[in-house]
């Protein structure tokens, strides 16, 4: 079952408070377009440090460019180069700011250099005791990047680990080979453009459990379960992909999908994996109904990661989408009464937020300090406005909506007009006073 209230925000608010920092920022994306990321990294996870080093790979969109900017987290930096020349750079806050030695032309292809090192509070979280690693939000706390959702690029990561641990990174997994200090570099790449804040690995003492169910080969990563167990937790994940496949009316993007159960954790969905606690696969254990999280974050590779808001202010396409699209799988798998119950949850929690006083627009004018409210609204809200259009639409012109907006957007950014204008074209039906009312706050 879908967690509710209090138990909800505790899944999320750590990867809130570090996304927060992100959506604060302007967007500096304008002037240069990076391409492709070359990271490689190296997590002490006794001493909760990164070392690492990325290329990155960028177009100019204008004449004249002298000055990049990144987003760098509380990471220090320890040079940057062009062509193996040092160029000058500043710190301001959590920005990077670099002065090329010549400047770009507009369509020129440049390569930066950057070294770096840092002890993260946020974006990825360790476990000494339990020899574990993973990413979780805010990547520009682990790597020099544009942090914003409407940046899409490829990855090359190599990523510096114990001999013992297993990984799972975005994309493919390339080649092993053992590093001058005697720990192993494993190599994924991601091949097709994804959203950078989508970028992440997870590393540990894992054991891990493969099955192939068609073309998509399906890994489960865990150290406190055996392989039955594993089986069991994940069991429905082939039907998770199926379904939403069908819904979206787009094949899931990759060949691999892979489940990680950490030590602890919230959900947190990159392309092409997810990472969760070694709680919720006690749930699913206790109650096979407990797949909320699992399809939530299984909703995340079509509707977030793939279809992406452009801003934090319609974060709520991400959001609200994905948890709405894990109640309809509750009811594909368990019928309409445990979706009917995952909805009137949203729809509790959102009441809880406008009786309180604080309702506000799904499309946020300024995401730059969210409370918890806004935060419940984004889920909670986002899910229940999608089962209303339902609703009013019908279960015809609804799903063909959803499938058109899907299709139309995927490996694209999104706005919430885009959403809109996606329904109405599939359906012939005018909603603007739907979204007047229900989203936008401007009608009553």
């Amino acid at each position: 079952m879908k967690p509710t209230g209090l138990s909800l925000l505790l899944l999320f608010i750590c990867g809130w408070a570090s996304m927060t920092e992100a959506s604060a920022q302007t967007t500096i994306v304008s002037a240069f377009d990076v391409i492709h990321y070359d990271v490689q990294l190296e997590p002490d996870v006794i001493n909760k440090t990164v070392t690492g080093k990325v290329l990155i790979r960028l177009i100019s969109r204008v004449d004249n460019l002298e000055t990049i900017e990144f987003d760098c987290g509380a990471l220090l930096i320890d040079a940057v180069r062009e062509n193996k020349e040092g160029l000058k750079f500043t710190r301001n806050g959590s920005r990077l700011n670099i002065s090329l030695s010549r400047p770009a032309k507009a369509k020129g292809r440049r390569t930066i250099e950057v070294e770096y090192h840092g002890s993260p509070r946020r974006g990825i979280r360790f476990f000494p005791d339990r020899g574990q690693v993973y990413t979780a939000f805010s990547n520009s706390q682990w790597m020099v990047c544009v942090d914003a959702p409407e940046d899409r690029a490829t990855l090359r990561l190599n990523l510096v680990v114990p001999a013992k641990a297993h990984t799972v990174a975005n994309g493919r997994f390339v080649a092993r080979h053992k590093s001058a200090s005697g720990k192993i570099v494993h190599e994924w790449r991601q091949e097709k453009p994804v959203p950078t804040y989508t970028f992440g690995f997870a590393a540990g003492e894992f054991h891990e459990v493969t099955e192939r169910h068609g073309r998509v080969r399906l890994r489960y990563l865990a150290a406190q379960f055996s392989d039955d167990e594993l089986r069991r937790i994940f069991r429905d994940t082939e039907d998770m992909i199926r379904f939403f496949e069908t819904r979206a009316g787009v094949r899931y993007a990759d060949e691999t999908y892979t489940q990680v159960l950490a030590a602890q954790g919230y959900g947190q969905e990159m392309s092409g994996f997810a990472v969760m606690g070694e709680s919720y696969g006690r749930q699913v254990l206790g109650d096979e109904r407990d797949v909320w999280l699992g399809a939530h974050e299984v909703a995340h590779q079509w509707w977030g990661n793939m279809v992406t808001c452009r801003d934090w202010n319609h974060f709520w396409l991400n959001e609200g989408m994905a948890a709405f699209m894990a109640a309809a799988y509750t009811e594909h798998r368990f019928g309409q009464a445990e979706y009917l119950r995952e909805i009137e949850a949203n729809r509790v929690n959102y009441l809880k937020v406008r009786d309180a006083g604080k309702e506000r627009s799904l499309v946020f004018p300024n995401w730059t300090a969210p409370t918890a409210e806004d935060r419940m609204l984004v889920y909670d809200k986002g899910a229940y406005v999608i089962h209303l259009l339902r609703e009013q639409l019908g279960e015809r012109d609804f799903w063909a909506g959803i499938r058109h907006y899907t299709r139309t957007y995927f490996g694209k950014s999104v706005t919430t007009p885009d959403f809109q204008r996606a329904m109405e074209q599939a359906s012939g039906k005018n909603l603007a006073d739907f979204f007047a009312k229900r989203v936008y706050l401007t009608k009553r």
